[in-house]
């Protein structure tokens, strides 16, 4: 192949977002189509009294009432999607209770607020320490129905680990998750230390603030099936579970996923047993769309994490690692991300010795879900910390004792997987280049540069693509990915430079979850590696049969022709060629020729990790405690930037995100388990306006398996960028903060100690 075009190329779905052509799951409406409003408990832990509908019903335009019991919902697993409507008891703040149903959105809801509720209230959970204490009750009590857990692979690929040791301090009921890694002879490599510390890091729950909020439409078809339009990031996946859950055969459940107005791991199957269960039960299409407020209280954001750790350092290079993570997951932990951050705790470092441990307890709040990089920044924020304090104290550099640190290819992951070649050393070097970085020495009081290193192992994923070439002269490629960052332009791309066309000449067509080929979920930065080699073997053989279909018509030898614009040429003689439309049309007439197009599958046999550096400059003000980050500079490992644009739009988002962690997003509860940050006037996220300056420096190290060499880029830049802006924060202040965020408060009361 060829070297991918330089020149600024505009996303696929850049005019209908512009336009506001772009047809979201909440634009979709149907004739008849009735709207589904929750009702939720007001209360952490309660038994359920009863549920009196009967003022709801008689408000104007209501349907229905439905609870637990109308859904249908077989509890096939300990899973919160198969509990979508609390039954006996409800488990936290904001959890469904019923859901009316009304011909107007606005009828259902006045009538969600006409439902009485009497529920008798319970002690809740609300905290790691209270969720360790044995002597507390369960959160919720256990299901012992098929496997607990789902899989967190989607989102980043570790080795298992078995239960840690049952004689420590982890007896409580609450704890439903144990994690355990180690090598070597810890407490003899500390001793062996010329320098260890110590600390404890916290970190709050954390919403993932999609633009659009949770959203499923279901529509029961005449033949019996079911049709569910959804804002998800993986259609096979949800089409599965509702198959399961439902109690309907595969093929009579059909899931369109509707173009995503932003998830970062936040859109699976909320809203959509849901739907589809009110719509089988009413036989009428039902769409639920979650208010801001609604997403805040029943979404899945992530977890709020407590992290010990200790760092040995031996010889000038990072020696011992202990840590132990906890996490809270709320009252359903099949999405806890302790078990990933109890390996990406381990950086890109290499270590004589480690003893991990990972643990998840249950709480009376919202189950969790996955948030870009799942436990990645918190896992790196305590490790990155801890680093730039023992070079804080010893008077070692902290880019030396990094760059002296580093795993080579063969050296252990924490979960004992080798490591791959990645490009961490490149991206330190970079900032060490960085003119920031060289005048850090004469920052006056108040401003600080900072750094951090991190990595995440990405996730390896089966999937299929078909290309297909039409009777226009255009190449399609037919997929079910969902795709949340411009990867189908990225792939676009890949099957242009294969086929030997503009990429102005692919387009992308969505299929449903009956008609779409393997489609990996979309989390873990998967896509590009996981599709990108399969769309470039299904762009290579539909090209085949192009060449074969052109050769025979031009009375010319394969190797004689030439793709050229909209044609094929034979070398040497322009003039004799024939168009790819017409070729398409040869090849789907008459039955002379194969058709023109290929199928082809890809499960890469390892893992490709990103890796970031990320350099920080801020400015404090201690009267006020306001932390203006300045600058934030990402250094990245892409492998391959296929698309450079749209990898420095990934990168911008993930420190952006990261820069939210950093300095002021925390979902607060109170000691009842109300959510008392609910809405965009209580969650800060950062904004257009407090954007620092993001420079982006691309690193290039190959995957040996990812098309083209490219690896994932989506999780990278998140993950360093919370330590690096904590470290540049400590250099300013001499202060060191051991809990994100970083809020004006916290910092304000801090420096106002010294």
């Amino acid at each position: 192949m060829s070297d991918l075009p330089a020149s600024r190329q505009p996303r696929l779905d850049a005019l209908g977002h512009v336009t506001g052509a772009t047809r979201y799951a909440g634009d979709v409406a149907w004739p008849g189509m009735l709207h589904a409003r929750l009702v939720t408990s007001p209360y952490a832990r309660a038994r359920i009294v009863d549920i009196d509908p009967s003022a709801a019903l008689a408000t104007p335009g209501v349907i229905a009432v439905l609870t637990a019991s109308d859904l249908g919902i077989s509890a096939l697993d300990d899973l919160r999607m198969f509990e979508p409507l609390a039954a006996k008891e409800t488990y936290f703040a904001g959890q469904p209770l019923a859901l009316v149903v009304a011909t107007s959105a606005a009828a259902a809801a006045d009538g969600a607020e006409a439902v009485t509720l009497r529920l008798d209230p319970l002690d809740p959970i609300v905290s790691i320490d209270e969720a360790l204490d044995p002597s507390r009750a369960p959160a919720r009590p256990r299901q012992a129905l098929g496997t607990g857990a789902a899989s967190m692979s989607v989102h980043g690929d570790v080795a298992d680990a078995g239960d840690a040791d049952a004689d420590r301090r982890w007896t409580s009921p609450n704890v439903r998750q144990r994690f355990l890694r180690r090598s070597g002879q810890v407490e003899e490599a500390l001793r062996a230390c010329d320098i260890v510390r110590t600390g404890r890091f916290r970190l709050q729950r954390i919403y993932q603030a999609a633009l659009e909020p949770q959203v499923a439409l279901a529509k029961p078809e005449p033949d019996g099936s079911l049709l569910v339009v959804t804002s998800t990031q993986g259609i096979h996946y949800t089409h599965n579970q509702l198959s399961k859950m439902l109690g309907l055969p595969p093929d009579r459940v059909r899931v369109v996923g509707a173009p995503l107005g932003g998830a970062f791991g936040s859109k699976t199957l909320v809203v959509e047993p849901l739907a589809a269960a009110a719509a089988l039960r009413l036989g009428r299409p039902v769409r639920l769309e979650f208010t801001r407020s609604e997403d805040f209280l029943a979404g899945n954001p992530m977890g709020a994490m407590e992290i010990d750790c200790t760092i040995g350092v031996r010889d000038g290079r990072l020696s011992v690692l202990v840590a132990t993570v906890v996490q809270e997951a709320g009252a359903y932990s099949e999405w806890a991300a302790a078990g990933l951050a109890s390996v990406v705790i381990g950086g890109p470092y290499r270590w004589d010795a480690w003893r991990v441990e990972g643990v998840v307890v249950e709480t009376n709040l919202a189950g969790v879900g996955p948030y870009r990089a799942p436990g990645g920044p918190a896992a790196t924020f305590a490790r990155e910390s801890l680093i730039d304090e023992i070079c804080t104290d010893s008077g070692l550099d902290e880019l030396e004792l990094r760059l002296a640190s580093l795993a080579r290819p063969g050296d252990a992951m924490l979960d004992g997987r080798p490591w791959p070649e990645i490009g961490i050393e490149a991206c330190l070097r970079r900032l060490g280049e960085h003119e920031a970085w060289r005048r850090r020495a004469s920052k006056r009081g108040g401003r600080g540069v900072g750094v951090a290193a991190g990595y995440w192992p990405g996730a390896k994923s089966a999937a299929g693509v078909i290309c297909r070439l039409e009777s226009d002269g255009c190449l399609s490629i037919l997929t079910g990915v969902a795709d949340m960052s411009g990867a189908l332009s990225g792939l676009a791309s890949l099957a242009a430079d294969t086929f030997g066309i503009d990429r102005q000449r692919v387009r992308v067509v969505h299929l449903d979850s009956l008609a779409a080929p393997a489609t990996p979920y979309s989390g873990g930065s998967t896509i590009t590696y996981s599709v990108g080699p399969a769309v470039i073997e299904a762009a290579r053989l539909a090209r085949e049969r192009v060449l074969a279909v052109a050769a025979h018509e031009l009375e010319a030898a394969v190797d004689d022709l030439v793709v050229a614009g909209d044609r094929v040429e034979v070398r040497g003689s322009p003039n004799r060629n024939l168009g790819l439309g017409e070729i398409a049309i040869l090849a789907s007439d008459g039955g002379r020729y194969l058709p023109v197009e290929g199928y082809a599958v890809n499960l890469a046999p390892v893992i490709a990790p990103l890796s970031a550096a990320v350099l920080a400059e801020v400015e404090v003000d201690p009267e006020t405690g306001v932390v203006a980050v300045e600058r934030l500079v990402v250094a990245q490992d892409v492998g391959r930037a296929i698309d450079a644009d749209l990898v420095r739009a990934q990168i911008h988002g993930g420190a952006l995100q990261g820069l939210g962690w950093a300095l002021s997003e925390e979902i607060l509860v109170d000691d009842a388990g109300n959510v008392l940050s609910g809405s965009f006037l209580d969650y800060a996220i950062p904004t257009a306006t407090s954007a620092p300056t993001i420079e982006t420096e691309i690193v290039e190290v190959p995957a040996p398996h990812g098309p083209m060499g490219a690896r994932g880029v989506g999780e990278g830049p998140v993950v360093p960028t919370p330590a690096a802006i904590a470290n540049a924060v400590a250099r300013a202040v001499g202060r060191r903060f051991f809990e994100l965020p970083m809020t004006r408060e916290r910092v304000w009361r801090s420096c106002s100690r010294q």
